[in-house]
């Protein structure tokens, strides 16, 4: 098997722009940045490539994980209170003007869901992966095939409870900062988790009915997809407790109904590290066309 080449991953999330070396599975080098607030796309990679000048010739291809929906290079919202761009921007086109280098662009859940398959909590097996944070964005890989498209975006289901709003606007990091406000004033929520730690039971109630939702997810999914295995990633679904508490949700589900529940393994790197590898088979197979 040939060495594998450094990729540049850039990962554009709702909070935070990342851009990474990498390495087969290496992070070599990376760079963070917040996701800006105002201007356009085409603004903020303009200021991380200027970052990451240096950079340039380190690496032969850009893979690009984004929140939101992403057709043939073309970036669009999903749901813009995650993040608010404007629909088709240009994305392949704009990194390939900044890096001179070709680019793959996907979803950042089905970046993740890739790196957890191929190199982390998946064992390559059936998956269905899940990242809870500030929204919820989701990837499927079924025999062998990373699913495209609308796909794995569970966050976005809507139900008779709440027609007007996404799934995850009652279940991610921002429903759990405005589910504080009343007891905390500007709380995130990261301080909701340590507000729990510390025994506020006002705290413990916001998670677990954040929790009891994600396990009604997951349930719901494996009655749609039966993957093997569901891995749950993302700065909530990794907090201290999340994931037990989503467990504890499923205990009286019968076993052949229960979804199998993992940690991601990769953590806040199995976007870029997804993105990687996506891109670098992307590159190759070029090549060998050649």
């Amino acid at each position: 098997m040939s060495k594998p080449r450094t990729v540049l991953s850039i990962d554009v999330g709702g909070t935070k722009m990342l851009a990474a070396l990498v390495r087969g599975t290496e992070i070599v080098d990376t760079h963070r940045m917040p996701t800006p607030r105002e201007g356009d796309p085409a603004q903020w990679l303009t200021v991380l490539f200027g970052a990451i000048a240096s950079w340039r010739g380190a690496y032969g291809s850009v893979g690009a994980a984004v929140t939101g929906i992403v057709d043939n290079g073309q970036w669009s919202a999903l749901n813009r209170k995650t993040l608010d761009i404007p629909d088709g921007f240009a994305l392949t086109e704009t990194i390939e003007r900044l890096a001179g280098v070709p680019v793959l662009a996907a979803n950042d859940a089905h970046a993740a869901a890739w790196g957890e398959y191929a190199f982390g909590a998946g064992n390559r097996e059936d998956i269905v992966f899940l990242t809870i944070s500030t929204g919820i964005g989701g990837g499927v890989v079924l025999n062998g095939r990373l699913l495209e498209g609308l796909a794995g975006h569970f966050g976005q289901s809507r139900s008779a409870e709440w027609p007007d709003d996404a799934l995850e606007d009652h279940i991610s990091g921002h429903w759990i900062a405005r589910q504080a406000a009343p007891h905390q004033s500007g709380a995130t929520a990261r301080d909701v988790f340590s507000a729990a730690r510390d025994g506020h039971d006002w705290a413990r109630q916001i998670i677990a009915t954040s929790a009891e939702r994600t396990s009604l997810l997951c349930r719901n999914i494996q009655l749609s997809l039966d993957p093997r295995r569901i891995v749950i990633g993302g700065s909530i679904g990794l907090a201290e407790g999340y994931l037990a508490a989503v467990d504890r949700g499923l205990e009286a589900v019968p076993p052949r109904l229960r979804p199998s529940l993992h940690a991601a393994a990769l953590g806040e790197n199995a976007g870029v590290i997804g993105i990687a590898d996506l891109a670098e088979r992307q590159q190759n197979l070029r090549e060998n066309q050649r």
